[in-house]
């Protein structure tokens, strides 16, 4: 009887282990559906580019920038809110890391803008971090018609699982985001290499002309000193 007992217990446990798993690796919707965005674009000089996000009452919006590429390295940032308001400005920055909280609901306007320059172009980098109701918090509805057989205590409940896989679920989300911005920086940084790389290359090459000019002109000048054409009588 005691080892019926064991066996149920066991299989009801197993049953219950696989259907959550099976059921979050199965469907990502167990997470909620992610509002986060990333993207690199070429921002033409004398123009400026806007792009619109979508934000949830009483959440919270991260906007990260850099720009990347292209003389100068700056930009004007601007942020505006649904109802026309300026949240953000900044000029002729590089880099910013700008948070919204709360937001209200509606698009909220995120702007690049490049008019000062009237030569070169810019190639910017930006990633949008939305959190709050209908961000990385959801799918509760989900797990509600999970429950237990027979009504026996199972060793691993499901709301500790639950917690356990969302946790997992931020942290790897935060990686890949932290990830992404290591990336933007590199590509910064090997383009800058690539400009001074080249920057000084050309005024080396340049230097070694002058050198070389100076040096015959120096030459033929100390010849023309002591070459002496006239004509001795004896």
């Amino acid at each position: 009887m005691d080892l019926l007992r064991r066996k149920e217990g066991s299989t009801g446990r197993l049953l219950v282990l696989a259907v959550v798993f099976g059921w979050c690796l199965g469907s990502v919707s167990c997470f909620g559906q992610s509002l986060d965005s990333e993207f690199t674009f070429l921002l033409p000089a004398g123009r400026s580019e806007c792009f619109f996000q979508t934000a949830v009452k009483n959440g919270t919006m991260e906007v990260e920038y850099q720009v990347i590429a292209g003389a100068g390295m700056d930009v004007d940032f601007t942020i505006m809110s649904p109802e026309g308001d300026r949240l953000v400005v900044e000029s002729r920055r590089s880099d910013g890391v700008h948070v919204v909280e709360p937001t209200h609901e509606g698009d909220y306007q995120i702007c690049f803008d490049n008019s000062f320059s009237r030569f070169s172009e810019k190639m910017v980098f930006f990633e949008i971090i939305i959190e709050g109701q209908g961000g990385d918090v959801g799918g509760d509805d989900e797990w509600t018609g999970l429950e237990e057989p027979d009504g026996s205590l199972l060793e691993y409940k499901l709301e500790d699982i639950r917690e356990s896989m969302d946790s997992l679920h931020r942290r790897l989300e935060r990686s890949r985001q932290v990830q992404t911005v290591l990336r933007a920086f590199e590509a910064r940084d090997r383009n800058l290499l690539e400009d001074n790389l080249w920057k000084v290359s050309f005024w080396s090459c340049a230097s070694v002309l002058v050198m070389l000019c100076v040096a015959f002109t120096q030459v033929y000048t100390v010849r023309k000193l002591f070459d002496d054409r006239r004509r001795v009588c004896t």
